[in-house]
């Protein structure tokens, strides 16, 4: 059970205590310089350049749950969760072309104080309260409970005491430094992650043979990215109509992804940013999937644990004193996700609901101090939670996750989505929207993952074709509410000073768009 805790070193245990050590010392240097500077834990300053953007958005989409639950998926099914990697570009693109440009020019700190400026403050009210539940549950708990699974895996001890060393260190560390800190942080982490998870796919060929050993020991339709309507894990349908529900909401309304670009020294760099992210995704295949494919042909007598597939590649392919690198990455990745997204809370409550409502005069030292107490309260609420996903039964890593984050999307889609493309939406369309509708939306979520599992109640359609008839009918709601408002109060921005997106932002988007065709194009030959 414990095989990795077994194989550790005492060199390993070295590694992993001096890594802890230096990720600390960097939180407390970033955040005596900020203090001498007297910035906020929040923005960064709006210091950030395109590399720190990318690898910092990356760090925080890419937690040990793309590590776990990638490998997972490619071990049962091959490389169809290339798909949320790969259309993904779709979504970066709208963040840095429509979105980001809007966000920029109307010098807002979070997506509830956009929306504010927009409609008013009762949106901003009623966004702010579900942008913090979207970070605690999507984002903090999902975390917590993907590497609550690994220390389970290593260490064998159970999930509530997992979670709990999990979130006190990445909760000191993020008390300490701010956005800044993890920013700083995430670029020297994810060229780790990279070495590491480049070195387990080579070891991996190396012992199964090669490409083409590889390919004789999988089925044929491992290798295809679209799959049939009537594949039972994932039909191509539900990846085509549900996945943009959650794409839209995840990488251009989140708080949590798009603080970095709003933390950008300016728009072209947060641009470039964006655009860093999507070639980085184009190597989700090597760094993620492809070791659980190798698991499959290596270590077949795993069957239905494929969560475990990562981890059975490392402790067996890696030398010892490895071992202790492959725990510094998983914690790595942790603290940046954890780290982006306690960061993310505190900002949105300390802007959005305590200067805006409780304290309007409070000083850079109030918000910072609120701040703190946001995140300590938010670390309590994400081991309860995490716990609670524990409990969900018949799903496989990656399913709860993009389950839960289905569930949480459509209502934030829609009011964006609408916002931006069609000035004719008006607050009580918005309003009800995200209240309403995300109430409707989350009671559809708690009946299909806790009270009528869909392994007990097989009439469930396809997770994600459940968020897209979500999507659809707040869609057609809010549309027929925006049409029948007789009191229509509408979109009140100006928006005549959008800054212009320059030729090198529209041309290496446009080389990403042919990389992605070509690997689609590529991967549904057989």
């Amino acid at each position: 059970m414990n095989s990795i805790y077994d194989k550790l070193t005492t060199l390993d245990f070295v590694i992993v205590a001096g890594y802890l050590v230096a990720l600390l010392v960097i939180g407390y240097v970033v955040s005596m310089k900020q203090r001498k500077k007297n910035e906020t834990l929040f923005l960064a300053g709006n210091s950030l350049n395109w590399y720190s953007i990318g690898f910092n958005m990356w760090g925080t989409n890419v937690g040990p749950s793309s590590l776990l639950a990638f490998a997972s998926i490619g071990y049962a099914t091959g490389i169809v969760a290339g798909n949320f990697e790969w259309y993904a570009f779709v979504f970066l693109l709208l963040l840095a072309m429509v979105f980001a440009p809007r966000y920029i020019a109307s010098k807002v700190s979070t997506m509830p104080e956009y929306m504010g400026k927009r409609y008013g403050d009762s949106t901003q009210n009623i966004l702010a309260w579900y942008a913090l539940v979207k970070i605690l549950v999507s984002w903090l708990s999902l975390g917590l409970f993907s590497g609550g699974v690994l220390v389970r895996q290593i260490l064998g001890i159970p999930m509530w005491q997992s979670v709990t060393v999990l979130v006190i260190f990445s909760g000191i560390f993020t008390f300490a430094g701010g956005l800044k800190a993890i920013a700083k942080v995430n670029v020297f982490q994810m060229i780790l992650l990279i070495v590491v998870s480049l070195t387990l796919s080579y070891l991996g060929l190396q012992k199964v043979g090669g490409i083409e050993a590889l390919a004789a020991k999988t089925p044929s339709n491992f290798w295809n990215l679209v799959r049939p309507s009537d594949d039972a894990s994932y039909p191509w349908p539900a990846i085509l109509l549900g996945y943009p529900v959650a794409a839209v909401a995840f990488f251009c309304t989140d708080q949590s992804m798009v603080q970095s670009v709003l933390g950008a020294k300016n728009l072209e760099q947060g641009q470039l940013g964006v655009n860093f992210i999507g070639w980085l995704k184009v190597m989700a295949l090597p760094l993620f999937i492809l070791p659980g494919i190798l698991c499959y042909a290596l270590y077949p007598e795993l069957g239905s644990n494929s969560d475990l597939a990562y981890m059975t590649m490392v402790t067996n392919l890696f030398p010892s004193g490895m071992n202790g690198l492959v725990i510094c990455v998983m914690i790595a990745v942790l603290v940046g996700t954890i780290g982006s997204s306690l960061n993310a809370l505190s900002t949105v409550f300390t802007n959005d609901i305590y200067v805006k409502k409780i304290n309007p005069t409070a000083t850079i030292q109030d918000q910072i101090k609120i701040g703190r107490l946001t995140i300590a309260a938010g670390c309590v609420f994400a081991i309860l939670i995490a716990v609670a996903i524990d409990n969900i039964k018949g799903q496989n890593l990656f399913n709860i996750f993009q389950a839960v984050l289905g569930f949480l999307a459509p209502s934030l889609s829609v009011v964006f989505l609408l916002s931006v493309f069609w000035k004719r939406t008006t607050k009580k369309a918005v309003n009800a929207t995200l209240s309403w509708g995300s109430a409707f939306s989350l009671f559809v979520g708690v009946l299909y993952l806790w009270i009528f599992p869909a392994d007990k109640y097989p009439v469930w359609p396809h997770f994600l074709l459940i968020s897209f008839y979500i999507f659809a009918v707040l869609m057609i709601s809010a549309v027929i509410i925006s049409l029948t408002d007789r009191n229509p109060e509408v979109n009140v921005s100006d928006e005549t000073d959008i800054p212009k997106t320059s030729k090198k932002v529209k041309l290496l988007f446009g080389l990403l768009g042919l990389v992605i065709l070509v690997l689609y194009l590529v991967f549904n030959g057989n």
